[in-house]
């Protein structure tokens, strides 16, 4: 994880020189140049799941930005990390994955091109295995606990 002050740091050197202030916001596009964000295929979801403005622009503030930091970083909990993940995916934020948002993460992840992308055959076999081993209640969906159950399973995504 990064210091408080290399933090500080880079937050400044996003915004525009005239606006050197704490209270200033960056805009999403300007969050979206930093090199871990820019070929991440979340970068424009992570901005919105971490941005606090009532617009809903995806623009940060230095607060937002360090819980950014904070939940990416190596010492973060994999509570912390599965929480912020379940969040990211859930593209409609209705506090569950149902097939909708699970079709958006997979588009994310193979891109979502004439070429990568699964036919619509493979895409529901796909989402209806992901709903088989991970949806424990069976209501069509995955909740945060269900996610982090099988994420718990999974030690590769906490590094």
């Amino acid at each position: 994880m990064l210091c408080g002050c290399s933090a500080y740091r880079r937050f400044f050197e996003l915004l525009p020189k005239d606006q050197r202030d704490l209270n200033c916001r960056i805009a999403m596009e300007k969050i979206l140049t930093l090199p871990e964000l820019k070929s991440n295929p979340f970068r424009k979801r992570i901005c919105s799941v971490f941005s606090t403005s009532e617009d809903k622009d995806g623009s940060l503030t230095f607060e937002d930005f360090l819980d950014l930091l904070s939940a990416f970083s190596d010492s973060a909990t994999p509570e912390i990390k599965s929480h912020y993940a379940f969040r990211i995916f859930d593209f409609d934020d209705d506090g569950t994955l149902d097939r909708g948002d699970l079709e958006k993460l997979v588009n994310s992840l193979t891109g979502d091109t004439a070429d990568t992308r699964l036919t619509p055959e493979e895409m529901k076999q796909l989402i209806s295995n992901i709903l088989e081993e991970s949806d424990i209640d069976k209501d069509g969906t995955v909740n945060l606990s269900e996610f982090q159950h099988v994420i718990s399973r999974s030690p590769d995504f906490v590094r």
